[in-house]
């Protein structure tokens, strides 16, 4: 018998909340259903972002640096800045350091012109990111940053997140209606939703080579 040569299953929103509601012995039978479903699902989108990276929602931007202004705001969706370069007019990448609230608060001279060497992140609910030293001259950011999850609005949307996540998703999505409507079934929801979670997120990692290089060194006596 032939396979399928088929590799594009998914779940739409409504066929989410369908698999939930059955692993709660429920069905999905009222709008109302469908809309606390979809409360519960976008909740379990924002627990996500405070558990940790997750890898599929890193983006790369630029934003232009301009002389005399130290101050930028970045679009609401920023859940967290990773790495960030200056680039110059002739395309050389510099690489910034990130400074604490604190730290940038003890700089003396924050009205200091110069190539910026630092950077504060202010992870506010529209954040900004503030350099050190103020440019003197037209720069480029480059950085990756966190973006927040696309919201679950329509059920026939497909959900912002990779095919091997369905199976946590389908899980977490139980186990957040199970706390609603089958009170008897949340603890052994919940232990499936942590081990689907806990493979998922160790799937989703960079897999790149650990080097590490003694320092080898000799006392003279």
């Amino acid at each position: 018998m032939a396979t399928s040569n088929s590799r594009d299953f998914d779940l739409d929103v409504g066929e989410l909340i369908e698999e939930a509601y059955e692993r709660c012995g429920l069905e999905l039978r009222t709008g109302y259903d469908a809309k606390t479903a979809r409360r519960s699902l976008n909740l379990m989108f924002a627990d996500w972002a405070n558990r940790g990276l997750n890898l599929w929602t890193v983006t790369q931007e630029t934003k232009a640096v301009t002389s005399g202004t130290a101050t930028y705001t970045l679009s609401s969706e920023f859940v967290d800045l990773l790495e960030v370069v200056l680039r110059n007019s002739s395309g050389t990448d510099f690489t910034l350091t990130q400074m604490s609230r604190g730290e940038y608060l003890r700089i003396p001279n924050k009205g200091n012109t110069g190539q910026p060497s630092q950077y504060f992140f202010d992870r506010q609910t529209t954040p900004t990111i503030t350099l050190w030293s103020t440019p003197d001259t037209s720069y480029t950011l480059v950085y990756y940053y966190v973006r927040r999850i696309q919201d679950a609005d329509a059920l026939v949307n497909t959900t912002d997140a990779p095919f091997r996540f369905l199976p946590c998703m389908a899980a977490g999505l139980a186990y957040y209606i199970s706390i609603k409507r089958a009170p008897e079934r949340i603890q052994i929801l919940k232990s499936v939703y942590e081990e689907e979670f806990q493979r998922a997120m160790s799937e989703d990692a960079n897999s790149t080579p650990l080097k590490l290089t003694p320092n080898i060194s000799y006392l003279r006596y």
